[in-house]
């Protein structure tokens, strides 16, 4: 009771100290945006020399000092010899820069990381809000996940085949992603397939591993012996929220080969409604211009076996009342919860998160048992531990794509210099699929 009642006072000191950051960022970028840079502190991995930064055998990496706005996504050249890292490989460093020239330990690589994704995540990290990446890292911290480029260096005692110099792989890292060097234990990493480029690869990883858990959780993964999924049950209808977005693109996919229906998409544009048919919904709904729940209950008049949702505040209620008897609401996000379209968190932002966090339902044991429902909610940002349990998700996605059974999403590439912009794009709800930087691209 102890623990847990400090771990609550922490955590209420550092929203408590993010909303200040921010605000400050806020306050200084609306009226005196000439002081920005005075906000963007730097650390000692970073290379000072301006002429040393030109050279191309350097890390880059986009570093973010403290929490705060746009201003914090800063491209730095780090000193010679020196990459980033994830938090679950402290064996080689403290995240999240490995130490100068170090061993490459016998479990992981050094990747020459050619493009990585974005997620609506690193937009929460930056600002402060993203509990693992406080826990593991801290400030500095490198953000992202997915990973996709070629094996630089291996171990010199590495006595296994998994990886050669020159392989071309891709996977996922808990944070460090964004930069052009990163170590990654070789069990979060795949060769990629030869009809994928860097930047379609690194669009899978992350997205497809949330997508496969949360099936997972649901029930329907691992496959039945006859090839299904959850077969015992008759109700397989399946609801998913921003079905034409990261995440939501692969559920959508998954959910026909693991035989579920009717599969109905929820978009929040007309202009996403295609997408979501081409990848498989039996029904979308754009709730833009529909009744979201009346729609849902005409689609499926029996309520749902499973109920995936990211957007937490506004929509988690219906969900938990549109489940069927044994229906499951798995949660794996809290969009709605932030403000959209804003890259800055002004003051009346921060009040306007704190009422919905004050808002948010509530779900009683009781209730739970009587209606026979389920919630369920998690973060692989947190798995570090749970190495063999992704490793095996991993291996049937990788599967799947062989198989041309998963399509890779919609995919924008930009530059890494233009990180600001790819934040502002997936920030402002518009986006389809994946947004990828590349970190070759002038």
């Amino acid at each position: 009771m102890a623990n847990a009642a400090r771990k609550k006072r922490n955590d209420t000191i550092e929203v408590l100290i993010a909303a200040f950051a921010n605000i400050l960022s806020w306050f200084v970028s609306t009226f005196f945006p000439a002081l920005l840079p005075k906000l963007l502190p730097s650390s000692p991995e970073e290379e000072q020399n301006e002429l040393e930064t030109e050279l191309s055998d350097r890390t880059k990496c986009i570093s973010i000092g403290r929490p705060g706005g746009l201003e914090q996504l800063r491209l730095v050249t780090l000193r010679e010899g020196i990459s980033t890292i994830g938090y679950n490989v402290r064996h080689v460093g403290a995240p999240p820069y490995a130490p100068p020239n170090c061993d490459i330990p016998p479990d992981c690589v050094l990747l020459k990381n050619e493009a990585f994704s974005v997620n609506y995540a690193d937009c929460c990290i930056r600002w402060g809000l993203y509990d693992s990446a406080k826990e593991f890292v801290g400030w500095p911290i490198v953000p992202g996940f997915d990973v996709a480029g070629v094996v630089e260096r291996i171990s010199s005692i590495d006595d296994d085949s998994t990886f050669c110099v020159g392989d071309r792989v891709f996977g996922c890292t808990l944070f460090g992603a964004y930069s052009n060097r990163v170590i990654v234990p070789k069990v979060q990493l795949r060769k990629i397939p030869k009809s994928l480029s860097f930047a379609e690869a690194t669009a899978f990883p992350a997205v497809s591993l949330t997508a496969l858990y949360a099936l997972h959780l649901a029930g329907y993964f691992p496959q039945t012996s006859s090839g299904g999924g959850r077969a015992k049950f008759q109700n397989k209808a399946i609801l998913i929220h921003s079905a034409a977005g990261g995440v939501g693109s692969f559920l959508v996919q998954m959910s026909k080969i693991l035989g579920l229906g009717p599969i109905v998409g929820v978009v929040g544009s007309t202009s996403k409604v295609e997408e979501a048919q081409s990848l498989g919904c039996d029904v979308v709904i754009d709730k833009s211009t529909q009744d979201l729940w009346a729609a849902a209950e005409k689609a499926s008049p029996n309520g749902y076996s499973t109920i995936m949702d990211a957007n937490g505040v506004s929509t988690l209620k219906q969900s938990y009342d549109h489940l069927a008897p044994s229906g499951r609401l798995v949660v794996f996000g809290f969009h709605s919860n932030l403000p959209m379209g804003n890259a800055m968190l002004s003051p009346l932002e921060w009040l306007g998160m704190a009422k919905k966090v004050v808002n948010m339902p509530k779900f009683d044991a009781m209730d739970l048992t009587v209606s026979n429902k389920a919630v369920l909610g998690f973060n692989l940002s947190f798995f570090a531990d749970e190495r063999e349990v992704l490793s095996d998700m991993f291996d049937q996605v990788l599967q799947w794509i062989e198989n041309d059974k998963l399509r890779c999403p919609r995919v924008v590439e930009m530059n890494m210099s233009d990180v600001a912009g790819a934040h502002t794009l997936i920030q402002s709800g518009k986006s389809i699929g994946k947004i990828i930087l590349n970190t070759n691209l002038a």
